[in-house]
């Protein structure tokens, strides 16, 4: 009898200290990792919305995730030896914020779940079988509403009532590109548009395509996402103004650098979503099971600052409508 006291206070004691051995074992914090194609201090607002979402689940940076900021400079070889790295290191998820990082992403891993803050068109650059259905280990949101490309149009005919011409500047290399020309083509036809698309496959074209528009007599300028030029967004809204050409721009990072309008995807509520994504792999969601979102809130925004620069008055009503006017 004493035999079996002592081996049931022995088992009790073992258990009592394995028990408290588990309880000073810290959690595991997961490791988010975050590459971004250009420098990290051009995107803050997006950065911070991402933040955002995931303080708003409960995560706190530095406390119970930790995120490995990588950031590649517009540098391509080094976008993929910081995406290789981020794979070395084992994180658990890795976020990219457009498609520029995404492909070196999903070539550098088919494991560790990739979440896209934005993409024009993800099935067409192959990153996923289908929104519904995304499919290996890539999911997130898409930023693709070709239709925008048409309200950008009818905005410009309202600040243009003698628009006649618009030069479309695109990449034809972006999958994105072919849906939104074809809306933008079905909005010109109502308003009699003529159109012409100047494809800009490199930065030292930028110029030139500019000079193209001038001698052609455009109206006004509409740009297409092109991640190319992101980084040269300056020069572009420079060039428009000393060709003082209405400008319609792709992402709202234009206006802010000088150009008169964006139309579009409000990119910093896609960045908040982004998280949501992060907090279910973390929680054990597969990539493959959850459908792509497709941008449900836009903005509008306006800069006077541009129009006085090309003597060109901006209607109330437009104004009117506008989510956000520089002035």
């Amino acid at each position: 009898m004493s035999g079996r006291i002592f081996v049931w206070l022995m088992t009790s004691v073992l258990l009592t200290t394995v028990s408290r051995i588990a309880a000073q074992q810290p959690a595991k914090v997961p490791r988010i990792g975050y590459l971004s194609g250009g420098s990290l201090s051009t995107l803050q607002g997006r950065i911070e919305a991402f933040r955002q979402g995931l303080r708003d689940l409960g995560y706190i940076e530095g406390k119970n995730i930790v995120i490995e900021w990588r950031e590649a400079k517009d540098n391509l070889d080094r976008l993929r030896e910081m995406a290789n790295e981020l794979v070395r290191l084992k994180v658990d998820v890795i976020v990219s914020p457009g498609p520029a990082v995404t492909r070196p992403v999903k070539e550098a891993t088919s494991t560790i779940p990739i979440v896209m803050a934005q993409d024009t068109d993800p099935v067409g650059s192959g990153f996923i079988a289908s929104l519904a259905h995304p499919g290996g280990n890539i999911t997130g949101l898409s930023a693709l509403a070709p239709e925008m490309s048409g309200k950008q149009l009818e905005l410009l005919k309202e600040i243009v009532p003698k628009l006649s011409r618009v030069a479309i500047i695109g990449n034809s290399t972006n999958p994105g590109d072919a849906q939104s020309l074809r809306e933008t083509v079905l909005a010109a036809g109502s308003f009699e548009i003529y159109l012409r698309y100047l494809d800009v496959l490199d930065p030292k074209d930028i110029e030139t395509v500019f000079r193209t528009a001038a001698k052609g007599r455009a109206d006004a300028l509409l740009m297409l996402g092109n991640p190319i030029l992101n980084s040269h967004r300056k020069q572009i809204v420079d060039l428009a103004a000393k060709h003082r050409l209405p400008a319609a721009y792709a992402r709202p990072e234009y206006v802010e650098a000088g150009g008169l309008m964006y139309y579009g995807t409000n990119y910093p509520e896609l960045f908040r979503r982004a998280a949501t994504y992060v907090d279910k792999i973390l929680k054990g969601a597969k990539p493959a099971d959850l459908p792509v979102e497709q941008p449900k809130k836009f903005e509008f925004t306006i800069n006077l600052k541009a129009a006085k620069q090309i003597n060109l008055t901006i209607p109330p009503n437009v104004l009117a409508r506008a989510d956000r006017v520089i002035r």
